[in-house]
């Protein structure tokens, strides 16, 4: 998140690497010194009838049995599951994204509803850009011919309409001119406006007279830079966060086939995320059932946002899944029943763990502001699809079908450092 340039995600990225730490540091702390002092005394308190989920080897009875059926028909499973996932993705080809407005907030909101009695009374359209323009002395003749004939070419060429608004600050070092730009604020005629009075109008006017500076803002131009700024950092992102996934998994379990799997059934997932957020939130389809009124786009951080903690939360399961199977692999076990083992007695735990994320991450879809609500949904849907679809479906089904090739590595990555996996109690 630091690679993105933004102060937000800087924010973003400090706190939850402050949680990580915190977590980690007592879960080898706090959490066995609590389990050593409790000892048996721990299973009091055992909530009845749960424990026939389970079967006697601690495997999951009903992971077990999904598990076989894929199991028996590898190809079948892979495809469907593949299918499904890249129909939940393809909306996501039409992605959109914008920065919150008020038309973000719900209408019946009691400072909502004044706003939009204002509105009524006294209709201007969008909020305008602002050119903040810097000088000397912004009353000086020069530049306030400038301005003068910045607001009228603006006004003459149809992109700005009135009322304009022009503020000089105490000191007359700085000029604050109000345009209203054509167009709702959000759609192409305002991008079309901006890109004119930003390469066209300054230029012309403020641009061309000396010791003058001239800076434009406003929700649209604010919308589009913030675009900007998770377009031209995304890539850095993507790189970042691939790759290290990459040598993590390559390190970790010795095999070329593992993390290039994983990036794949991890990217999957994300994109059925993404295609879920532009179906409900972008088109509108979930707007009675959720409450809203759909602004045509998805938060402009929030796809960054989702990719790398869904990443690093698809990633979390991966390695806890692989460590068991090449724990029975290396124990002697051949690839398919290393599968079978390792995902059969790790996926009540996984499972228990999406339960809790859904449970909340959905709690922010209760919340009122469209953005919270793409969050909440947009985390809830990654996390329950990669708990089943990716873990107890595509994950075991293209092991099986690839068998002792996922372990495969080329001679010349033989010389990485060689991490042991600590036996399971089952291979003593």
């Amino acid at each position: 998140m630091y690679f993105t340039g933004s102060s937000t995600f800087s924010s973003f990225a400090t706190g939850t690497i402050i949680v990580v730490a915190v977590a980690m540091v007592g879960s080898i702390t706090v959490l066995p010194a609590l389990l050593s002092k409790l000892g048996d005394r721990v299973d009091k308190g055992r909530v009845p009838l749960l424990h026939r989920l389970r079967s006697r080897n601690g495997e999951s009875r009903v992971w077990a049995a999904i598990l076989d059926r894929v199991l028996a028909r590898p190809k079948l499973s892979a495809a469907i599951a593949t299918a499904l996932l890249v129909v939940m993705a393809i909306p996501a080809l039409g992605l959109k994204t914008g920065v919150p407005g008020t038309d973000s907030l719900p209408r019946d909101l009691a400072v909502m509803q004044t706003f939009d009695r204002i509105e009524a009374a006294f209709p201007g359209g969008p909020l305008p850009a602002v050119v903040a323009i810097k000088a000397d002395d912004v009353t000086s003749p020069a530049v306030s011919a400038a301005i003068a004939k910045l607001r009228a070419d603006a006004l003459a060429s149809g992109e700005v309409h009135q009322p304009t608004q022009l503020d000089v600050s105490p000191d007359k070092r700085l000029a604050r001119l109000a345009l209203p730009l054509a167009g709702d604020g959000s759609d192409a005629r305002s991008e079309h406006a901006l890109t004119t009075l930003r390469d066209e109008l300054i230029p012309s006017t403020v641009g061309r007279t000396a010791g003058a500076e001239a800076f434009v803002s406003g929700q649209t131009a604010q919308s589009r830079d913030f675009n900007d700024l998770m377009k031209g950092h995304a890539p850095i992102v993507f790189a970042f966060v691939l790759s290290m996934a990459f040598a993590l998994l390559l390190i970790t379990f010795r095999s070329l086939v593992i993390p290039i799997k994983a990036i794949v059934l991890n990217l999957l997932s994300v994109g059925a995320a993404y295609g879920v957020l532009v179906f409900l939130f972008q088109e509108g389809h979930g707007e009675q059932l959720l409450g809203f009124e759909s602004t045509g786009a998805i938060t402009s951080w929030l796809p960054l946002f989702l990719f790398v903690i869904l990443f690093g939360l698809s990633m979390d399961y991966h390695v806890f899944i692989l460590s068991r199977i090449r724990e029975a692999f290396d124990g002697g076990m051949s690839t398919e029943d290393a599968v079978a083992h390792g995902i059969k007695s790790t996926a009540g735990v996984v499972t228990s763990a999406a339960i809790v994320m859904v449970a909340v991450f959905a709690i922010f879809a209760t919340l009122r502001a469209v953005e919270f609500k793409q969050m909440g949904i947009g985390l809830a849907v990654a996390v329950l699809v990669d708990a089943t679809i990716v873990r107890a479906v595509l994950l075991p089904a293209t092991m099986k079908l690839l068998g002792d090739w996922n372990w495969y590595l080329p001679h010349r990555l033989r010389r990485i450092p060689r991490i042991v996996h600590e036996p399971s109690l089952e291979t003593h």
